[in-house]
């Protein structure tokens, strides 16, 4: 079919389809959702169990074994790793990666089915389990809010206020709140006095408890009425508290609480977790957009509803934006805008230079009319603008001008050669239409592997596979009719003979001569080219090699573990000096500091810590990212000499999937010591190597436990059991908690324990009393203990697919990558002699870069089955695809020295570059194999038709080419875009080069065309089929 006369022909049609893309584009970029990454699904669920007293052995031998049982019945399961700590299993539940977001809700219900049916066997005391699988929420609105002038009361109902406003706001679905001083009620009973009482300790334990239960009294008929009898609970008031009596059941001999014990209403001794930004105390305010809405409109929405809420905000309260997605995202967007606009700038002028305004005005307005249907297909098929997206555009950029370019010098060459516009564009519609086609589907099927892959980085990715397939297909369409007509429009040329040569420039005469030299030279030309193609496979082995970049955002994180069983108090202690120091550094904006456990997943590339009281974090933002390098290795070396019993890591955010450790050697086994031991040896291999930095390993330190001997026998005697024992402990350390008081939708915890003084001095356990049931009255503890040992026990137990596995995990110094700092230490960690039953196994960057990797593997086989199948259908034969693919190898020209010239590494994004690289490349041969077929199938002598053919081709692939080059600039500055950059124009530099020269000299060796000076060929060398 002529297209290109229909389009002609048929202005009103074609004008109609460019005002559908227009508008279309307009409504897009107006209405089209907004992201700073994609989002991705985070197949994780954690399942947690408490069993509160006991030691981390027997929560991992009595629950978490027996839940991982049960879980692993699960169909859906790709790992399973958790940790066992004293009173706490946690279990981390992780998918196949063949589940999308859409089923894995599913999953879950079946999780809490797996789950809820083994609740009956857990032992006495532990569970119930919580199945957590919302930890993936993402709070992109991520506020610290401080209030200095004002008491835990008042900051409590600051935060209740401002969650239950903000909820109201259209299109936010959760707001958390995180750091609230949490208060206590705390009875404070001496032990002189308890003893005076006479009372078992327990008894004054319930006696607060059936105090203020909430329970049912009844009804009662009162004629046609049914009166419910409410029994209001007795503690209402601190006072009420203090009132309560106690004593004896049928004894008249009862006192007042307050004449024994001192009550007060405080904030709790001991936090789960604090929270301080700027230096000051403070409470975090996260807030989650719905999925579907545009987290831009969200932010400014709840921007507005917080300036409506100022003047009923008392003064003094801050909110201080610690991450702001919807700020983010409307500046990345911006700026990514400007440099698509940039690139098409550039790209229009540079054709402008080359080939005229005429030309560079029709391909631009080709080019424009492509973006602009492409985000309208993009708003049709909900696909939100965020960095990939927006980057595949750039990607595309060559591919998408060179349908255009191609249609365009044709018909500019036939108007030149005397033609009429309608015939000219007719006729070089129809001579590339069909392999622009085949050369624009084979383009497409190169990024399929990667946008159709399973797992996480395939969902991360899935928008550049469509996005590039929507708008190369859409440039194919615009180039065979739109282009036509803008070209009917504007392309006016001097008239001159058929038989005129408009390929006599300098420029064309030194390309023919040198194509010329290469034929009759082919054996050494193809000797040339299969050595330079080699050289570039051996110098690319000297490329670092990386998974995702660091991220453009100006935040990298410091964390801070004392040894494990730190007082979450210490840790705060230290974390306050080290704000201090940290925000005095320049370049510094602002230090949110988190301790106990880490911040709300403000990203969804962002791991929070899991609770751990010897754990603290700052998030630091900084002017701009090019300061973080710098300023984290100051850190790394002030704070190591300042607090050296710490382990003090500083870690950058990244793009797109995987966090934790990048380098990381696990061993698993049964036995803990010999896994520590094991561990020792390879942290001491680690420590040697000076690439390596922030080394340590996941089990941590053990803990010191104070262990009483209980004497079975005489506590038998005494009448005390092992429980009496330990309420009797816990009521001298922390407290017991003996209720709770309900205020409003407040329920504030009653502990009751001894004064200060006696609670905080250890060696005064053994002064302590215990109620003897048998005697009637409280004995020394020392007659039930033979004393008190002190040992250092597992507290930290991981297990990684049913087995227990110790990590040493450690980060590539600031100038090495992953993979080049793994390089210097493998060999020595796997000539290490295991123990039988032991194993080693790497995870970190190596693991995640594997597992994309080999996803992306799975999926190649196919995508190139299906390119190679377009390849020989463009043709119909097999020696033309078989000169395109031997042609894909030299796409790695140039790459390696672009790369290697910049110091960047080969990325995941450069992979992607490598991808584009080979489709223009392969376009670029298929369009210049189909034209030499054309000019031998008209008559031409074939030797002149290789020739002849690609000099019609050079101009095109020489500006394809450049204007890639040129286009892909703005992206150098792009921390995501880098490598994809250098790959891309590094490789399309030298790369095109060589085609120019390979396909022209392996077609005339594979069809036997030979010449003569004359350049006059021998009969019967062109064969008519392949």
């Amino acid at each position: 079919m002529d297209f290109a006369r229909y389009a002609i022909n048929r202005q009103v049609n074609t004008w109609l389809f460019i005002l559908i893309l227009v508008l279309g584009g307009i409504w897009g970029i107006l209405t089209l959702g907004r992201l700073e990454d994609p989002a991705f699904t985070l197949k994780q669920a954690v399942v947690v169990t408490p069993y509160p007293g006991a030691t981390a052995q027997e929560v991992e031998l009595e629950v978490t074994e027996h839940l991982e049982s049960a879980i692993q019945q699960l169909p859906q399961l790709k790992r399973i790793t958790s940790k066992s700590v004293p009173g706490r299993s946690e279990i981390t539940v992780e998918i196949q990666d063949t589940y999308d977001g859409n089923e894995i809700p599913q999953v879950w219900d079946e999780l809490r089915r797996k789950v809820g049916d083994f609740q009956r066997n857990l032992p006495d005391g532990a569970g119930p389990s919580i199945v957590n699988d919302d930890f993936a929420d993402v709070f992109g609105i991520f506020y610290a809010v401080t209030a200095p002038a004002f008491d835990d009361s008042e900051i409590r109902d600051i935060a209740s206020f401002l969650r239950r406003e903000l909820l109201t706001v259209s299109g936010v679905a959760k707001v958390e709140t995180r750091g609230l001083p949490e208060e206590a009620i705390y009875v404070e009973l001496p032990n002189d006095r308890l003893i005076a009482t006479g009372l078992p300790l327990a008894q004054i334990i319930n006696s607060i408890q059936a105090e203020n239960t909430v329970q049912s009294a009844g009804a009662a008929r009162v004629d046609d009425l049914n009166v419910r009898i409410s029994s209001q609970p007795g503690l209402d008031s601190v006072s009420n508290i203090e009132s309560l009596r106690i004593g004896r059941p049928g004894s008249t001999d009862q006192i007042a609480l307050i004449d024994v014990a001192t009550v007060s209403r405080q904030s709790e001794e001991i936090p789960d977790h604090l929270i301080r930004h700027n230096g000051q105390r403070a409470f975090t305010l996260a807030i989650a957009g719905v999925a579907t809405e545009n987290i831009v409109e969200v932010g400014q929405a709840v921007d507005a509803a917080l300036e409506t809420l100022a003047p009923r905000i008392p003064l003094g309260v801050e909110l201080d934006p610690i991450y702001a997605q919807h700020v983010v995202v409307d500046e990345a967007i911006g700026d990514f805008i400007i440099n698509l606009v940039m690139s098409v700038a550039i790209v229009v002028g540079v054709l402008c230079i080359f080939m005229g305004w005429r030309v560079g005005l029709v391909v631009g307005l080709t080019l424009l009319l492509t973006v602009m249907g492409t985000v309208f297909m993009m708003r049709v098929f909900t696909i939100e603008m965020e960095r990939i997206s927006l980057g595949a555009l750039i990607i595309a950029m060559g591919m998408l001008v060179d349908n255009a370019i191609v249609i365009a010098e044709g018909m500019l060459i036939n108007m030149q050669r005397g033609m009429q516009a309608h015939k000219a564009a007719s006729d070089a519609a129809a001579r590339t239409q069909w392999p622009l086609l085949g050369a624009t589907l084979i383009g497409i099927m190169a990024f399929s592997g990667i946008g159709l892959s399973p797992d996480t980085s395939g969902e991360f990715l899935f928008s550049l596979f469509a996005v590039i397939g929507i708008s190369l297909l859409l440039s194919w369409i615009l180039a065979i009719t739109v282009t036509p007509l803008f070209g009917a429009y504007l392309l006016k040329v001097r008239q001159a003979s058929a038989d005129a040569d408009p390929y006599r420039g300098v420029f064309y005469t030194l390309y023919r001569s040198a194509l010329r030299a290469s034929l009759a030279w082919r054996r050494l030309t193809i000797a040339l080219l299969i050595l330079i193609t080699a050289s570039s496979f051996w110098a690319f082995g000297f490329v670092k090699q990386a998974f995702f970049p660091d991220s453009n955002t100006p935040i990298f994180f410091v964390d801070y573990r004392l040894p494990q069983g730190s007082d979450i108090r210490a840790t705060a202690r230290d974390l306050a000096q080290i704000d201090e120091l940290v925000m005095a550094k320049p370049g510094v904006e602002a230090v949110s500091t988190f301790i106990g456990q880490g911040g709300s997943r403000f990203m969804l590339t962002y791991e929070p810590q899991q609770p751990n009281p010897a754990y603290g974090q700052l998030i630091v933002r900084t002017e701009n990212r090019f300061l973080i390098d710098e300023l984290a290795q100051q850190l790394r070396a002030e704070l190591g000499a300042a607090y050296p019993a710490a382990e003090i890591q500083t870690r950058r955010l990244v793009f797109g999937p995987g966090a934790g450790a990048k380098i990381e050697a696990r061993f698993s086994g049964a036995d803990p010591e010999v896994l520590r031991a094991l561990g020792s040896e390879a942290m001491a291999i680690f420590n040697d190597e000076p690439g390596l930095i922030d080394i340590r390993q996941n089990w941590r330190q053990r803990e010191l436990v104070i262990a009483p001997q209980f004497n079975e026998e005489r506590a038998r005697v005494a009448g005390i059991a092992r429980s009496d024992v330990a309420q009797t402990l816990e009521f001298a350390t922390t407290g017991v908690r003996a209720g709770t008081y309900r205020e409003a939708d407040e329920r504030i915890p009653i502990i009751i324990r001894p004064p200060a003084a006696e609670r905080l001095q250890v060696e005064r356990l053994q002064e302590r009393l215990v109620w003897s049931s048998g005697e009637q009255r409280y004995v020394p503890i020392t007659q039930v203990l033979d004393g008190f040992d002190t040992r250092a026990e597992e507290t930290l137990i991981i297990r990684r697919n049913r087995t227990r596995t110790l990590s040493v995990q450690a980060e590539p110094a600031p100038e090495l990558t992953a993979d080049e700092a793994l390089r210097r230490v493998r060999s020595d960690i796997e000539a290490m002699r295991l123990p039988p039953g032991y194993q080693l196994s790497w995870g970190g960057e190596l693991e995640a870069s594997g597992e994309a990797q080999a996803s992306l593997g799975a999926q190649l086989p196919l995508s190139f089955l299906v390119m190679l199948v377009i390849s020989v259908l463009i043709f119909g034969k097999v020696r033309q695809p078989l000169i395109i693919w031997l042609v894909v190898p030299m796409s790695l020209c140039g790459v390696a020295v672009g790369l290697l010239a910049s110091g960047l590494p080969f990325s995941f994004t450069a992979l992607l570059g490598f991808l584009s690289l080979s489709g223009m490349l392969m376009k670029n041969a298929i369009v210049l194999v189909d034209e030499i077929d054309l000019q031998i199938d008209e008559g031409k002598v074939p030797h002149t038709a290789i020739l002849d053919a690609s000099v019609s081709r050079l101009r095109p692939v020489f500006l394809a080419a450049a204007t890639t080059i040129l286009g892909m600039i703005p992206l150098l500055a792009d921390a995501f875009f880098a490598s994809m950059s250098v790959t891309i124009m590094g490789g399309l530099a030298f790369a095109s080069v060589l085609t120019l020269i390979a396909v022209p000299v392996l077609y005339a060796v594979f069809f036997r065309i030979r010449s003569d000076d004359s350049g006059v060929s021998k009969p019967g060398t062109r064969p008519t089929s392949a």
